[in-house]
């Protein structure tokens, strides 16, 4: 593993122990040669997951996109960060395990849209406002105003 401040490629595990969800292997590392100390994660990878955008660009799916968007979400929201990672692994989980390799962006936002409907209802609106590109308040009425009425049906 490559030392993200020096760049040496003898760094030293200094520590290993499972995630929260035992769904990575965190390691706590050293660089000998600047005596720095960083954390990396070892996830198994179950298939390549290539994503199909709007535009018809494909890319391979990053995790860390969909963690920063989630992250984005909740921010400044009285969510623990160990909620964050979990619900990404979850649904990288529920990706890989769909059995097919290509998915769309629109899974990927519906997936963290139902996520975050049951972690935070601000971040879920948050997160809404960009997926569904709103571009005026009214979007934002129409939006509130169909999460109302679901919740009037459910409760």
């Amino acid at each position: 593993m490559r030392c993200p401040f020096c760049t040496s490629t003898d760094t030293q595990v200094k520590d290993s122990r499972p995630t929260e969800d035992d769904a990575a292997i965190r390691r706590r590392r050293e660089c000998p040669g600047c005596n720095a100390r960083f954390t990396t994660f070892e996830r198994v990878q179950l298939r390549e997951i290539i994503v199909s955008k709007a535009d018809g660009r494909r890319e391979a799916f990053d995790r860390d996109k969909l963690l920063r968007s989630l992250r984005l979400a909740l921010q400044k929201r009285p969510v623990d960060p160990d909620i964050i990672e979990r619900t990404a692994n979850e649904i990288v989980r529920q990706l890989e395990q769909a059995g097919d390799n290509d998915v769309t962006t629109k899974l990927i936002g519906e997936r963290a849209m139902a996520a975050l409907s049951q972690i935070d209802p601000v971040a879920y609106v948050r997160y809404a406002s960009v997926y569904k590109d709103f571009r005026e308040v009214k979007d934002y009425n129409a939006f509130l105003a169909d999460l109302e009425n679901v919740c009037k049906k459910v409760g």
